[in-house]
């Protein structure tokens, strides 16, 4: 097939999956862990002129995608479930109005315990979201409290159950390596978040931000002894209970994987808009990633016009080559060798010396057709990746 065709680079046979990605920025409070882009609510949310900015955004991104169906939708943030739900409606009609969505496209909506109201999720599943992703974290009100969030325990568990009630597709967030955590309180997040029933669970583990409350005044942390303990006790109790531990920090019931997400670990293409909001697209300049203007201020200024871009960069030979490898290693199962070419253009020996220390290193094992970090590499996939890095 001549790429040029479909205006595409060399070696690059057809355009990856597409998905889109929507950044909401307020939240009620900046939580102290938080580096995300997101924004203190101090005299409400501009909603209108805000989702008029994103309209200007998508519609001037089109001529970029002509003819590509999106796969997945997510509107994340901040919490965009301080969006209205008419804001809701009117953000979805938007996107179908611009952009064919495949049939049972995943769309999803991350939302606050906080901000969790059974009518409003009523209104969210009949606009169109299918999926809800919600910041739970933990059910400890002692460990809510020291992570700076707004809603407790029992808001918690009451959110899920709103939310499982109305969505067949639910996410729930935890983390772990709380300041003043022990193994025996995660031990008893696992078993609420179990009992639970959601269909997909995310566990990260608290990492110190830089520019982040925590990184000026740092809480006291579990070690990594006991981080380990508790990263492998998390690992056990979900494959007991039938969770599929696909992604490095995500488990799933079989079925409820996140396609989204999946997308960028199988370095995807995906639209980005929104204030902060980062995209990645393939061309025939070659894969190109942009961000947006991070404050909504400015972002609300500038949409629509050349303005609102804040940095866009060219992948080179040897950023493909990492940051292939950077997404498609956090994956458990590893990629299909010929994905790396169908995304890239490459071949195998734009990887080869890292491939081959990492070989040797047993932190990957490969056959004839695929790639995967071993439970070694798993543990420390940072230093695996390191290898890729020229």
């Amino acid at each position: 097939m001549n790429t040029h065709v479909l205006g595409l680079p060399d070696g690059i046979p057809r355009p990856p999956p597409l998905s889109l990605y929507v950044h909401f920025p307020w939240c009620v409070r900046k939580c102290p862990y938080c580096d995300f882009n997101s924004h203190a609510v101090r005299d409400g949310i501009p909603e209108p002129a805000y989702l008029d900015a994103l309209t200007r955004d998508l519609e001037s991104m089109l001529p970029l995608v002509w003819g590509r169906s999106v796969e997945t939708v997510f509107i994340g943030g901040g919490t965009p479930s301080l969006m209205s739900e008419a804001g809701v409606d009117r953000l979805l009609s938007l996107i179908r109005a611009c952009l064919p969505l495949r049939p049972g496209a995943e769309i999803t909506l991350e939302a606050n315990p906080g901000t969790v109201e059974a009518g409003r999720f009523k209104a969210y599943r009949e606009a169109g979201i299918n999926r809800i992703s919600l910041g739970i974290q933990s059910f400890n009100d002692a460990h809510l409290r020291a992570l700076g969030r707004i809603h407790d325990g029992t808001e918690a568990r009451r959110s899920a159950e709103i939310a499982l009630s109305l969505f067949d597709r639910v996410n729930l967030d935890l983390m772990y390596a709380l300041p003043g955590q022990s193994l025996a309180h995660l031990a008893e997040d696992v078993a609420a978040a179990l009992a639970l029933g959601p269909g997909h669970l995310s566990c990260y583990h608290l990492t110190v931000e830089p520019n982040t409350p925590f990184a000026s005044a740092p809480p006291s942390l579990p070690d990594d002894e006991l981080s380990l303990a508790m990263q492998e006790h998390l690992e056990a109790t979900l494959a007991e209970a039938g969770y599929r531990h696909y992604e490095t920090s995500a488990h799933a019931r079989p079925g409820q994987a996140s396609r989204h997400n999946l997308n960028y670990w199988q370095f995807g293409d995906y639209l980005g808009i929104g204030a902060g909001a980062h995209g990645k697209l393939t061309g025939a300049g070659g894969v190109v990633r942009q961000s947006r203007q991070r404050h909504p201020r400015a972002y609300m200024d500038q949409a629509g016009t050349p303005g609102i871009v804040a940095e866009e960069r060219r992948l080179g030979r040897a950023d493909l080559a990492f940051e292939f490898m950077m997404n498609a290693l956090r994956l458990n199962d590893g990629f299909d060798l010929a994905l790396f070419q169908e995304r890239t253009g490459l071949t195998l020996q734009a990887i080869d010396r890292g491939l081959g220390q990492a070989l040797a290193k047993g932190l990957v094992e490969r056959d004839l057709h695929r790639l995967r970090p071993t439970h070694l590499g798993r543990r420390f996939l940072n230093d695996l990746l390191e290898l890729f890095l020229e």
